[in-house]
């Protein structure tokens, strides 16, 4: 018990130095920031104004901690002093100070807890649809329209890089590219096995069907990020297939990248340019290739820790649909919602929300 009290002081101790650090190298900045020499260099000027603002909410919540102990200490001194009525608002008082000392502690964990690199980042998505033939391509279909709505109610601008549809409304494969702040942090919960139950129209007994798609969420990267040798790519341009307008099956528009090394293939034949197709089939290159890289190092990691939200392997069932339920079911933190038809239409931020909370409680287990 007595080791166990230590380790949680030391702990404590640990967070409020590295806090104490953070508020002084934030005063630091803030006066060179307004410092007319660092302010007539630019470069390094935006650099300092961009540090600043990733240390202000941590700032500005230890500043709220240190009045809230401050206030407390002053309230004690009341119950000392003060007459019954006074001691006994002075009571009221540190009852609620308490609270409030105990959310911002949480709140300031959360804060310092590690950032992911690439949660700023937009989001190279994938859908490919599963075992259940033609439902399934639906249920892709399906997915892809939820994520577009999504993108939309969140201000971010999507682009449509590969489409292979059916020709009956289904989606066998779907490549879009998500731009908006914050994008990746929101998105990267998504990978894995979502799994629909409904019945198909063509289903004349009442059947329930079970399909699947599979999703991937990859962060666009930056080409100084990928190690990417261009003699390593075998490029073939073909005629697209599909609606898309006069220039569709008569010019060779459509690209196919491989890249040799690892045997990874994209393409692209979205737009009527074979030069417009060929640059988003790269972006989806040094995607996938940054995710390999990224996937191989955490393989690597000793002891990987498997949180609560999973371990984002493409083939982990993450996520359940049923219809007839009118129902969606979060494997990985248990959680179930009963309004599917907003949630497909891109009302998802819910079970979103469920799984960053469950995984930063898992990362606050090692404060």
């Amino acid at each position: 018990m007595i080791s166990d009290r230590i380790t949680i002081q030391s702990k404590g101790k640990i967070m409020f130095d590295k806090l104490d650090f953070i508020t002084e190298k934030y005063n630091e900045l803030s006066r060179l920031v307004s410092d007319p020499e660092v302010i007539g260099n630019q470069p390094l000027w935006q650099k300092h104004i961009k540090e600043m603002g990733e240390m202000e909410p941590i700032v500005k919540k230890y500043q709220e901690y240190r009045r809230a102990k401050s206030d407390i200490a002053e309230a004690k001194e009341m119950l000392e002093e003060g007459d019954e009525e006074m001691r006994e608002l002075a009571k009221m008082e540190i009852s609620e100070l308490e609270e409030q000392i105990a959310q911002d502690e949480d709140e300031l964990k959360i804060l310092l807890l590690p950032k992911d690199p690439n949660d700023e980042k937009n989001v190279i998505l994938e859908i490919r649809a599963g075992t259940g033939g033609e439902e399934a391509a639906l249920f892709g279909a399906d997915l892809l329209r939820m994520y577009t709505r999504y993108a939309e109610r969140s201000r971010w601008k999507t682009e449509l890089m590969d489409l292979n549809d059916t020709g009956l409304g289904g989606v066998k494969e779907a490549v879009m590219l998500i731009k908006g702040r914050g994008a990746y942090s929101r998105l990267k919960y998504e990978s894995g096995a979502h799994r629909v139950q409904r019945v198909p129209e063509t289903e004349s007994s009442g059947r329930v069907h079970t399909s699947a798609a599979t999703v991937a969420v990859l962060p666009e990267v930056d080409d100084v990020e990928v190690n990417l040798d261009p003699n390593d790519v075998r490029v073939d341009v073909y005629r697209a297939s599909g609606n898309g307008g006069q220039c569709v099956n008569t010019t060779d528009s459509a690209v196919r990248l491989t890249h040799e090394p690892t045997g990874l293939v994209v393409t692209c034949q979205d737009e009527k340019s074979q030069i417009k197709n060929k640059d988003k089939a790269f972006k989806v290159l040094k995607a996938r290739l940054y995710d390999l890289e990224m996937q191989k190092q955490q393989d690597e990691i000793a002891g990987q820790r498997k949180s609560q939200v999973g371990t984002g392997d493409r083939s982990e069932r993450i996520r359940t649909y049923n219809f007839p339920q009118g129902r969606v079911s979060d494997h990985r933190i248990g959680m179930t919602i009963y309004k599917l038809e907003s949630f497909l239409d891109g009302d998802i931020d819910e079970i979103i929300d469920g799984l960053i909370t469950s995984d930063q409680a898992e990362k606050m287990k090692a404060f």
